[in-house]
């Protein structure tokens, strides 16, 4: 028994057995809760652990609406144009869903491990889309090709160090997404949503980010007047 703003408080503590996980845990205890009548000015107050999560969930939105702006503002600058930003922040939904897709095949909760993983899952797939379109840019300054042949020149050239990347990220971070050790189920969230949403972000990041860059890049291009279209001809 403790006292908390000079109110009696009985903290009822416990621990999860193997193979449960807090939403799990929080729903049953709410149901348990639920049909017990207390007693007259005794009132339940919610625990740390849901309120924290509940918490989390409502500035989820929030913050990653916040941080997606932040990441544009910057590259907008960066590369003094909003189709470059654009076309690199086509990676995030891919990369999001594929997290999200992970979640509920797993049936894992969403807490602060999982926006951890969020977020670490957003930069290395921002990344890669990053020197793709980078290299892009780079030989269509040198050769004043086509988007579409920049692009062709440009994908081959980062496939490598993309897959390594990938590849590498995804082998490091599949024991944490199985959950193997002791303690290993607090980061198992994180595991999944990075070895789920990189695993499909980078697979259609090689074939939706070209196309939508030599889109982009073609419909930006102006039109040549009808006066100079025939005095070129």
């Amino acid at each position: 028994m403790q006292r908390i703003d000079q109110r009696q408080v009985f903290i009822i503590e416990g621990s999860l057995n193997e193979e449960a996980t807090l939403g799990e845990a929080l729903v049953e205890a709410d149901q348990i809760l639920a049909a017990v009548d207390l007693p007259p000015g005794v009132i339940r107050l919610p625990s740390y652990a849901g309120e924290s999560n509940r918490q989390i969930q409502q500035s989820l939105k929030t913050l990653g609406g916040l941080a997606i702006f932040l990441v544009f503002a910057v590259m907008a600058v960066q590369y003094n144009t909003l189709i470059d930003p654009l076309v690199i922040l086509l990676t995030v939904p891919l990369a999001l869903t594929g997290g999200i897709w992970g979640l509920f095949i797993t049936q894992t909760p969403i807490g602060a491990t999982v926006v951890v993983g969020a977020v670490l899952l957003v930069g290395i797939v921002v990344n890669n889309a990053i020197i793709l379109v980078e290299l892009a840019n780079q030989i269509r300054d040198r050769t004043r090709c086509s988007p579409t042949q920049a692009m062709v020149e440009a994908a081959p050239q980062r496939l490598r160090p993309i897959l390594m990347t990938t590849i590498t990220t995804v082998l490091g971070l599949f024991p944490l997404a199985l959950g193997l050790g002791e303690g290993s189920e607090f980061l198992q969230p994180m595991g999944i949503v990075v070895f789920s949403g990189l695993s499909l972000a980078t697979g259609l990041t090689l074939f939706v980010i070209p196309c939508f860059y030599t889109l982009l890049h073609r419909e930006a291009q102006p039109v040549p007047s009808m006066a100079k279209q025939r005095m070129d001809g």
